[in-house]
Formats: C-alpha cells, sequence, structure tokens
C-alpha cells in the first residue's frame, strides 16, 4: 500500500486519515496539523522522509508562481530542508491545473458556467490558478492580498494584481511565515481577518473554498450562504488541500518526485476528478 502523509502547521482537530483507492492503487491519505508549531512540523518532516511515499506541505506554500516564474519563500523552506529522499508536495500544482479548471470541471454538475458581478479573493497570490478562474466568470474581481500587510486597499482585476505582485514577490519571499501566513502557536496572537467589510454581507453568496468540515458547513448556512464549492474532491465524506490530493497523486504515480502541471492534467482527466459542490 502506498502512503501519503500532509504535514500541516494548521489546526490538529482538522486531522484524518483514511484509505483510498486510486486507479487501482491502495493509497493511505493522512493529514497531521501541528497547531503553527514549525519545530514539530520540521521534526515530523524529517521523521518521516525515506518513511513515506509523499510528503504534502499544509498551511504554507513552499514556492509562489506568476505567470511561469516560481519565487521560492525562505521560511517555508526551512521546514523542509533536510527532506531528502520523499517527494514534497505544498499543492502549487494543483492550484495552477485542478482550480484553474474549476468551472469547466464541475459542468456535469452546475449548468450553466456560473456568472457572478463581484468576486472577492481574500489573498489571491497562492491562488492564481483559481484567481484566473474567477477573472473568466465574474464582471470584477477585488483582490485583497494588501490587507495581509496592513494596507487598507483592495486591488481591483486581474491585471492590476499581477502587476502589484510582480514588484511585491521578490520581497514576500524574505518575510516570515507569522506574517505572510498569519501562523502562530499562540491562538492569541493569530492575525485577524483585515477585510471584513468585503464579508459582512453573505447571504445568498458562493463561497469557494478548499476544506471544508460539517462544522464549517454549518457556520455558513448559518451566515445565509447558498453554496459551497470544495475545489479538491470529496472522499469518504472528507475534503483534503490541494497539498494533500498531490502528495497522493505523486505516491500512486512513483516516480519518486512531485508530478509536473501536465501530468496532473493527465491524471485529473484519468482519474476524473472533479471539485465537490454542496448546496446549503
Amino acid at each position: 500500500m502506498k502512503r501519503a502523509v500532509s504535514i500541516s502547521l494548521g489546526d490538529s482537530r482538522r486531522d484524518k486519515h483514511l484509505e483510498v483507492s486510486i486507479d487501482g492503487e491502495a493509497v493511505l491519505i493522512e493529514r497531521v496539523g501541528t497547531d503553527g508549531d514549525p519545530f514539530r512540523a520540521r521534526a515530523l518532516f524529517e521523521q518521516l522522509d525515506g518513511q513515506v511515499d509523499a510528503l504534502g506541505v499544509g498551511g504554507v506554500d513552499l514556492f509562489l508562481r506568476l505567470d511561469g516564474r516560481e519565487y521560492p519563500l525562505r521560511d517555508p523552506l526551512r521546514l523542509v530542508r533536510r527532506v531528502k529522499r520523499t517527494p514534497l508536495c505544498d499543492g502549487r500544482g494543483l492550484k495552477h491545473t485542478l482550480e484553474r479548471r474549476l468551472f469547466s470541471l464541475i459542468g456535469d454538475t452546475q449548468d450553466p458556467t456560473p456568472r457572478f458581478q463581484r468576486a472577492f479573493i481574500p489573498t489571491g497570490i497562492d491562488r492564481l490558478g483559481l484567481a484566473e478562474a474567477l477573472d473568466a466568470v465574474a464582471d470584477k474581481v477585488v483582490f485583497g492580498d494588501l490587507f495581509t500587510f496592513g494596507i487598507p486597499l483592495p486591488i481591483i482585476g486581474l491585471s492590476a494584481f499581477k502587476r502589484v505582485m510582480r514588484l511585491l514577490l521578490p520581497m514576500l519571499g524574505m518575510l516570515p511565515m507569522s506574517v505572510l501566513y498569519g501562523i502562530s502557536a499562540n491562538p492569541s496572537r493569530v492575525k485577524k481577518p483585515a477585510a471584513m467589510r468585503f464579508l459582512a454581507q453573505l447571504d445568498g453568496q458562493v463561497v469557494i473554498t478548499n476544506t471544508a468540515s460539517d462544522a464549517t458547513f454549518n457556520a455558513l448556512r448559518e451566515r445565509g450562504i447558498r453554496q459551497v464549492i470544495s475545489t479538491t474532491p470529496r472522499y469518504a465524506g472528507h475534503t483534503f488541500g490541494t497539498n494533500m490530493i498531490e502528495a497522493m497523486l505523486a505516491a500512486c504515480a512513483g516516480y519518486g518526485r512531485r508530478l509536473q502541471d501536465d501530468e496532473l492534467d493527465d491524471w485529473i482527466n484519468r482519474l476524473g476528478l472533479k471539485p465537490s459542490v454542496t448546496w446549503l
């Protein structure tokens, strides 16, 4: 049996594991949260290196990509610097394949393709594929990336967003994870969302997310959300992050490395992978 493990800086209460069959291959997939503790995460990566078929890196990105160029993030890369034998998957491949194809892939479950007046993306730089998918179906796309750095200015439109990010990306790679992702082992120090004015009126809206628990669905239902689109498929009622699904595919492929975008697209087509749509 193949085994893929996602080590996340996120909440350990969301841990789960299950066995799935992928193209006739049994794969055990596991998500292990470390509650914002980078030392524990680093130790787990070192412990599992060479012991599993693929490792997912959850809660952070190792590289950010813009128009074909990848920018390294130095602080997250320190978490995995001693991993030498096991493929590392931070989900960026699926963010630029599966998420970019979001609305075409859900065409079988939702017809016609939706059209939105305005879409808000809290942070688009680590989900550029999703941003491009939304740009094709929304009259206006608003990005909240600058709120992360205390700048209360939305960026309007994909072209403007890319221009700003070309200037910022070389500098972003130098910032600590606590600034980039609001990560802290102390819950009282975790940043509150800075773009709440864009999230205040949610009645009848659509939420696109990567993972959602039953508690999340209940909370969104109470806020009046009508539909939730999870960009990754559900397995036994569970959704996993892009890094976990990418690690699962890398483990199943057995190449001893992460899969390239064209290979991921082939697996998406071969397995019929689709985002999951839930009406509330």
